[in-house]
């Protein structure tokens, strides 16, 4: 599914992504991540294979949110929620979080900080649906 230009502004901005995975006892687990785009799907780079990254090569689905620095027009933070698919790829995870890093943390940075990092991982979502409140829904509110 194509996201519409102002859901991907918001997601290719500095907004942290609340990443919510499935343990395996079907409770959720929540992180926050670094996210942004290629093409169509939702990327972000993990450099350890942490509970995320077990969690999706368990069970794909997943949600993830971001919160708009804006209000609807009753005064409403607007945020994003996409439900959809993950897949976890292996390596690229250093590449990924410095160009990241030049959004999250400015021009110029270098992240990570520690030399040789790991390859790590990268999850790439394939977005199901989306909703939430902003000019992505196509409702106002």
């Amino acid at each position: 599914m194509q996201l519409p230009e102002s859901a991907r502004a918001l997601i290719n901005s500095a907004t942290h992504a609340h990443l919510v995975t499935l343990n395996e006892d079907g409770s959720p687990q929540v992180t926050i991540v670094w996210a942004g785009l290629d093409g169509d799907d939702i990327v972000a780079a993990h450099l350890y294979e942490l509970r995320k990254v077990r969690n999706i090569r368990n069970d794909p689905r997943i949600a993830v949110s971001f919160e708009s620095d804006t209000r609807s027009a009753i005064g409403l933070a607007e945020y994003l929620v996409v439900y959809g698919r993950a897949q976890i790829d292996e390596g690229g995870a250093p590449e990924l979080l410095q160009k990241l890093a030049h959004t999250y943390l400015g021009p110029g940075v270098k992240f990570p900080t520690i030399e040789n990092p790991p390859p790590g991982f990268i999850t790439r979502i394939k977005v199901d649906r989306f909703t939430g409140v902003g000019p992505w829904t196509g409702r106002v509110v």
